[in-house]
């Protein structure tokens, strides 16, 4: 066996975070510098608009164990995570965030779990006072229709705060996915996790980079990933109310045949503009697949990497984009 020690690699994607990054390193200094392991951060720009890269490269230019890239332009969490876990060298990846909200200090305990054999360590999250009843309420909801349509469990209060063994992270960068949901594809894949619940502390600095659009927009992107569900409901939703129309024909020829009609648009305006919701809700449900395989026939990469602090050669960083 062995005696070279464990790498653990710490993976932070980060956007406008310049104010956060010099904490962030010096507490992942701080809870790694253990005899027991060795680590690197990697540093994700995803397309800051602040000091965030030039702050990532005088981090990295004070201390070896620290790597940076910077992607051309904002493709989003999934993605800067995903270019995270291409450069990591670790035996094990902890992928967080880089506001200081996801506990460095926690990190040990996980690698704890994996050293006993854990694949994978999720981590639970308590929000702080400062998250509003809405914000709770709608990640609480999503997480549940998540569950519910997919048939993959996610626990309300999972986030990207989680270890992963190599072998895992390997499996996740072999997936071909148009769109990256890491939170299903790591419950969908299966493997042998524990939790690790965790209070979040309030935002050392700066605002949150998720806004309401970005939420629905994640929460859609996760869903229609992992289920036909919704598909199908628009199926049932469809054929009920073509059952509901079809009664009404029946009435109206009844009404018909009696002689009791009574001139009126009340009736025929609205099942007409009930059926015309419903066909509308099916279209933007059939839409939003076909743009799925759309974008995956496309074979874009979710990435394009700008500069890295330790890969000056291009060729290098054409490997994290299409590797």
């Amino acid at each position: 066996m062995s005696d070279r020690r464990p790498l653990i690699s710490v993976v932070a994607p980060c956007h406008n975070e310049a104010s956060n990054l010099e904490t962030l390193h010096e507490a992942v200094t701080s809870h790694l510098g253990s005899t027991e392991w060795e680590y690197e951060l990697v540093l994700v720009d995803d397309g800051s608009t602040d000091g965030s890269w030039p702050t990532v490269c005088r981090i990295a230019q004070g201390d070896r164990r620290v790597h940076g890239v910077r992607l051309t332009r904002s493709f989003g969490q999934q993605a800067a995570i995903l270019a995270g876990l291409r450069l990591a060298r670790g035996d094990a990846v902890v992928t967080m965030d880089a506001d200081l909200q996801h506990p460095p200090a926690l990190i040990p305990a996980l690698v704890q779990h994996w050293l006993a054999g854990t694949l994978v360590v999720l981590t639970h999250r308590s929000d702080s006072a400062d998250v509003g009843a809405f914000k709770r309420a709608t990640s609480a909801m999503f997480y549940w229709i998540f569950s519910t349509l997919t048939g993959v469990p996610m626990a309300a209060g999972t986030g990207e705060f989680r270890l992963m063994d190599r072998r895992v992270v390997d499996y996740l960068l072999e997936l071909q996915e148009g769109e990256y949901f890491l939170r299903g594809l790591i419950g969908w894949a299966g493997f042998r996790s524990v939790t690790v619940p965790f209070d979040a502390a309030p935002r050392l600095a700066g605002e949150t980079k998720y806004s309401l659009r970005k939420m629905l927009r994640l929460a859609v992107s996760g869903v229609t990933a992992f289920s036909l569900t919704p598909l199908r409901i628009g199926t049932v939703l469809g054929l009920a109310t073509a059952l509901l129309a079809f009664l009404e024909l029946v009435y109206v020829l009844v009404q018909a045949a009696r002689g009791h009609t009574v001139p009126g648009w009340a009736s025929v305006v609205g099942v007409t503009t009930l059926l015309f919701g419903v066909q509308f809700i099916l279209l933007g449900l059939i839409g939003e697949y076909l743009g799925r395989v759309y974008l995956t026939a496309k074979r874009r990469p979710p990435f394009l990497v700008e500069d890295a602090t330790d890969a000056p050669d291009r060729s290098r960083l054409r490997e994290l984009e299409f590797r």
